[in-house]
């Protein structure tokens, strides 16, 4: 039987402009092709996870602004069950994206999801289940996030962090985690010295970008190489993984299977332009997959 998922993250509008180079200190340089998407990496996951399937609810808070309405109606758009509160006098989170030759950088205004609080997170997981699937990130306060680990945990959810943006203080949650899907750079900061060993002994997927993903099962780790596309943004490619990943594991598929799928989804997100826009569907992601010489 298919398990729902929970997503409890961050809602946010993007702003992207591309660019032939960053800018040096007080320069000025000409973009193009300025588009607004929604974003947020919470909000990502969730739409990725959707769109491949899954039965998905976003717990989230956004401001009472256009930039809140317009993501909490997108979200519902994709059948998502928004469990999104506003919160007055704060902006909704806004990120402000710079793209060049397909590679991004990210500046973030937090705003609302600033304020994602325990009863928040208490509200949403009213109504989970033991096996239902709980996917979170660190775009929210640390502290409210490693709780609503526990207490997903403490109702015999499987947990997923992604742990990005990196944050070592999410060290002390980590007993609360079943599945830890860093980045080789957010990798390197949660294990400075040695700690990630020490504090976790869950599954890990380390993503690679364009070399694939690493997969860490009873302390053995391999490398899986993902498929070759030409990148045109890689934003919102590590959300589109996890995403998919974690449709595919309420399906009931296993953990290689599954992450082999979110590879595969993440690659066919780089080569569309935006955050959720370029989130594939499984559809596409399957007839993607029976292509020959994939590399998968």
């Amino acid at each position: 039987m298919k398990r729902n998922i929970i997503v409890v993250g961050s809602i946010n509008t993007d702003l992207v402009i591309h660019a032939p180079r960053m800018p040096q200190k007080g320069e000025t340089l000409s973009g193009s092709g300025f588009f607004t998407a929604h974003g947020g990496k919470g909000a990502n996951q969730a739409v990725a996870a959707a769109r491949a399937g899954g039965s998905v609810c976003m717990c989230g808070c956004v401001g009472a602004d256009a930039f809140g309405e317009s993501a909490v109606s997108a979200l519902v758009a994709e059948g998502i069950r928004p469990e999104v509160r506003r919160v007055e006098n704060i902006p909704s989170g806004t990120a402000v994206i710079a793209v060049t030759g397909g590679d991004n950088r990210i500046i973030l205004d937090s705003g609302a999801n600033a304020l994602l609080s325990e009863e928040d997170i208490d509200r949403v997981l009213a109504g989970a289940k033991e096996g239902d699937i709980y996917l979170t990130q660190l775009e929210n306060p640390v502290g409210i996030i490693g709780y609503g680990m526990r207490r997903a945990k403490e109702k015999g959810m499987f947990v997923i962090l992604n742990p990005a943006p990196a944050d070592g203080e999410i060290a002390d949650h980590l007993a609360w985690c079943d599945l830890l899907i860093p980045n080789e750079t957010e990798a390197e900061i949660l294990n400075g010295g040695g700690k990630l060993e020490k504090m976790y002994s869950g599954a890990l997927i380390v993503t690679l970008g364009d070399k694939g993903f690493a997969l860490k099962q009873d302390g053995v780790m391999q490398t899986y190489a993902c498929p070759k596309v030409k990148a045109v943004d890689t934003t919102a490619a590590g959300d589109t993984f996890c995403g998919a990943l974690a449709a595919k594991l309420a399906e009931g598929c296993d953990l290689l299977s599954a992450a082999r799928f979110g590879s595969a989804a993440a690659s066919l997100a780089c080569t569309g332009k935006g955050a959720q826009p370029s989130i594939p569907r499984a559809e596409q992601v399957e007839k993607f997959l029976a292509e020959p010489a994939r590399g998968v």
